[in-house]
């Protein structure tokens, strides 16, 4: 018997990650790294003028995933130690591979960039890794659902402000 409490599976038993369906993903960093800046560029109400290379590359990627994988980016925000977007695999176009799949090519083309571009001195390095080992996934079921999950991308950067310089009393 193990000293170490069991794990509790990430993922839904026999569900099938390739089917069609909206998806709600976070990506952490590593150990919580603050290696991107806070942006809105996903959602349109805010979008910002320039980015930074780190989030270039995120964004690079994630629309590059879409064409890989015939898929759709709906909404995203990046913010300094992780990522939320909401992904869409669509019946008719879609190539197949499955969720994980998807993710682990987004987190190996983001960390093969971030690399080349610490190498090249234009970012900041990065401690060990750069994602964390597994990603969040919720399956959204309805347009209530759907909503949810986009207020919480529309408001996770006053929530994540707050926690950081909280008011004092």
């Amino acid at each position: 018997m193990s000293d170490f409490p069991s794990r509790k599976p990430l993922r839904l038993k026999n569900y099938d990650y390739s089917q069609a369906g909206y998806y709600f993903i976070t990506l952490c960093t590593y150990q919580n790294q603050k290696l991107f800046d806070f942006s809105q560029i996903g959602i349109e109400e805010n979008i910002l003028p320039e980015q930074t290379p780190q989030n270039k590359l995120i964004e690079k990627w994630l629309f590059a995933m879409e064409n890989k994988f015939c898929i759709s980016i709906d909404k995203y925000i990046i913010m300094p130690d992780h990522i939320h977007f909401i992904l869409i695999i669509h019946t008719e176009r879609h190539t197949g591979r499955s969720l994980p799949e998807m993710m682990q090519w987004f987190k190996t083309m983001t960390t093969n960039e971030y690399i080349r571009l610490v190498k090249n001195k234009t970012i900041k390095p990065f401690h060990q890794k750069i994602w964390h080992k597994s990603y969040h996934e919720h399956i959204i079921r309805n347009q209530d659902d759907y909503m949810a999950k986009l207020q919480y991308i529309l408001n996770n950067p006053l929530k994540s402000s707050l926690s950081q310089n909280p008011l004092s009393p």
